[in-house]
């Protein structure tokens, strides 16, 4: 069952033109349980994986659906399905924006040495600024987990970060960094990063003013309700302020500001089929993707069967 008051129109201009590729009563029924997923993703993550399957039984060859329920994944710590519903979007779309994700579901699923080979293809290298940014964090936590904090260090000197204010990805980028001092053992540095991640994170997606805090020695419950202790611990001559790829919660991936208000455009071919999980489309992108898994573990099996530790 919906929540109350979802319609669909809260989605994305472009999740709009990817859903007119079917008949209008199927685009708006699949918009409501995409919207649907993504308000309950915070607080029920299982309803929310019920919408977004659900979406995806009736859209399967639509890249945005699969998308959506990729990202549903990836937040449940699925990284098998999660990778798995990245690479079908991304055969489907033909855009790589998703590549930070699949390289993180790699890390998750402790494949380190296939996630730092995705993160060096050629397609990673053309990715936009913030995609290029997301992925740099995430290579520094594979780094990081591989017992490399020197390499997870350098991996994130770049451009961006001293250039990072209030950008959209600039508290995120700041934290990793600060995560990344902090493994070398440089704590001073680490709470000046913090504090900076802390500052510029005005949606609140990291816990910047905790890890502030910890290196200070303080109990946040301490601070509660006085919120100018809390500004006192952010100020920069204060001694000593990636986060690794977080769920970018799905609304801010398929849900825009601005509400779609006009009516989906009936297909003029055939009747779209109501669930179109067997679309021959999306079923020769699955096929793909099930093709390319199948070698890359067969590449792994070789690679073990040659190791001669």
């Amino acid at each position: 069952m919906l929540p109350e008051g979802v319609t669909g129109k809260e989605l994305d201009r472009s999740v709009w033109q990817q859903l007119r590729t079917l008949s209008a009563e199927n685009a708006e029924g699949v918009a409501a349980h995409l919207a649907a997923a993504a308000i309950l993703l915070e607080d029920d993550e299982d309803r929310a994986l019920e919408h977004a399957e659900h979406a995806a039984r009736r859209a399967g060859r639509v890249p945005a659906v699969r998308e959506a329920l990729g990202l549903v994944r990836y937040r449940r710590g699925e990284f098998t399905d999660a990778l798995r519903e990245f690479k079908t979007a991304r055969r489907l779309s033909g855009s790589d924006h998703l590549l930070p994700y699949m390289v993180d579901c790699e890390r998750g699923l402790g494949r380190y040495d296939r996630a730092l080979d995705l993160a060096a293809s050629p397609e990673a290298k053309r990715l936009a600024q913030d995609d290029a940014i997301e992925l740099a964090i995430v290579v520094s936590g594979v780094r990081r987990d591989m017992g490399q904090p020197d390499a997870a260090l350098i991996g994130l000197r770049i451009p961006a970060l001293e250039k990072a204010g209030r950008q959209p990805w600039a508290s995120r980028l700041l934290y990793a960094y600060a995560e990344a001092l902090l493994a070398t053992g440089d704590e001073s540095a680490a709470r000046e990063y913090f504090a900076r991640s802390a500052s510029a994170d005005e949606d609140g997606l990291t816990d910047a003013y905790e890890r502030v805090a910890e290196l200070d020695g303080v109990d946040m419950l301490d601070l509660l309700g006085d919120e100018e202790d809390v500004d006192d611990l952010l100020t920069p001559e204060r001694p000593g302020g990636p986060v690794d790829l977080d769920d970018d919660e799905l609304d801010g991936q398929v849900m825009g500001d601005d509400t779609h208000e006009d009516e989906p455009e009936e297909s003029d071919g055939a009747e779209d089929d109501a669930y179109e999980k067997d679309d021959a489309y999306a079923e020769q992108a699955d096929d793909d993707v099930d093709a390319e898994e199948s070698d890359d573990d067969a590449t792994d099996e070789a690679d073990r069967d040659g190791d001669p530790s």
